[in-house]
């Protein structure tokens, strides 16, 4: 009965010491203070600009990772009226890239003709002759056991266009 009261005792003593008393005077003072100031505005949300969609028209320019070529004014080939890009045929998928992404690694061959093996645009492409890729209207007019021979058709800067040969080499094992 002891360990019984002195437990009485220290719950007694303890709320005892929470009693209600006016110690937070200043407290409460401080606090109608702070709600009698005038209420403070918030700024506005900025007005924002409605995005303005960009369409990229120079994919058909050099690309600024080539080194531009020389080419002096007097030697300059003229372009001709005559030579000009099919633009009612479908454009293949190899036609979407940059020429320059393009290797060859090999050729294959049987009845029907040959084939050459180019790597670029994630993955191996099997291509004949007639087939296009590059996006200047690059078109395949020759498969060798080692190069592929390629005409590209590009404006030569006055509304005419060029025919440009280029020759993809197969890539050798190093």
């Amino acid at each position: 009965m002891k360990g019984a009261r002195l437990i009485f005792v220290a719950v007694v003593a303890g709320l005892a010491g929470c009693g209600t008393g006016n110690d937070f005077q200043d407290l409460q003072a401080y606090m109608d203070e702070v709600r009698a100031r005038p209420k403070g505005s918030i700024e506005p949300l900025p007005i924002f600009q409605p995005y303005e969609a960009f369409t990229y028209s120079a994919s058909l320019l050099r690309s600024p990772f080539q080194p531009p070529l020389k080419i002096e004014l007097a030697q300059r080939q003229k372009g001709s009226k005559d030579i000009k890009p099919d633009e009612n045929r479908v454009r293949q998928y190899l036609e979407g890239f940059n020429i320059e992404i393009f290797e060859m690694v090999g050729t294959l061959s049987n009845e029907t003709g040959m084939y050459a093996l180019v790597s670029g645009a994630g993955g191996v492409h099997r291509l004949k002759v007639g087939d296009y890729l590059g996006r200047n209207y690059g078109r395949v007019v020759n498969i060798g056991e080692s190069a592929i021979e390629v005409v590209e058709i590009v404006p030569d800067g006055e509304g005419g266009w060029l025919e440009r040969p280029r020759t993809l080499t197969l890539k050798e094992r190093s």
